[in-house]
């Protein structure tokens, strides 16, 4: 009996203390988790939009083991949603910090979706703003990025599958750039600005989930801001 009543407290402590932990945020109506990242609500040119960085205390990265330490659960979650298919659009602003901990970095911003409740698996579709524009053409065609969680990240599909897993859109930083993803099935089209056709379609998906919740991503030294995030699910 004195040892199923340790068991008993050490559970309830740890449940206590996930939930003092667990960091929630409002924003537009909708409530978020947060996931490695420092998040805030903001007041940009007289609207408000959501703020969100990685967090390197929680979860640091190695510029030497990239494939490691980036592509990571590192986003605030939206609060029940179960997404399998449907259409996720949001406006998103990217900019790199200042001092940047990370000479490459692109100001790396876009969409998990499929999360599951853990946090172990998820697919994403991400932008590199700095090289959407460009002056030469391999730099461009790697604005889009399309990984899965936890495998194969972004470094791994550029080794196995090159090309096949990057492309190319009309963006940059420091402007508001609109990310819309249709979802169906094994496949995920990215629509830019409006526009009435994809930039950039993923004809197989490769993640270990079907459904699960939809996040705002950024990875290591971007400054990210997100409004106007509307979900259709099918």
């Amino acid at each position: 009996m004195k040892l199923k009543r340790i068991i008993l407290f050490t559970l309830a402590v740890i449940i206590c203390f996930s939930k003092i932990n667990s960091q929630v945020i409002e924003f537009e109506g909708k409530e978020f988790e947060l996931t490695n990242v420092t998040a805030s609500v903001e007041n940009m040119n007289g609207e408000q939009v959501l703020k969100v960085e990685r967090d390197l205390a929680k979860l640091p990265f190695d510029p030497d083991r990239l494939e490691t330490t980036v592509d990571e659960p590192t986003y605030v979650k939206l609060k029940d949603v179960d997404f399998e298919n449907g259409t996720i659009e949001v406006k998103m602003y990217s900019d790199i910090q200042d001092p940047s901990p990370f000479p490459g970095a692109g100001g790396f911003i876009g969409i998990a979706f499929r999360v599951n409740d853990d946090d172990t698996a998820f697919e994403s579709i991400y932008l590199r703003p700095r090289v959407g524009r460009a002056n030469n053409q391999a730099a461009r065609n790697r604005a889009v990025q399309y990984f899965a969680y936890p495998y194969p990240k972004f470094d791994t599909l550029r080794k196995t599958a090159p090309g096949k897993y990057e492309g190319s859109a009309p963006v940059d930083l420091r402007e508001w750039i609109t990310i819309r993803i249709e979802v169906n099935g094994e496949t995920a089209e990215m629509f830019i600005n409006d526009a009435p056709y994809s930039t950039f379609i993923v004809d197989k998906m490769l993640g270990k989930t079907t459904h699960g919740s939809i996040a705002l991503w950024v990875d290591i030294a971007t400054v990210g801001y997100f409004k106007d995030l509307k979900v259709t699910v099918n």
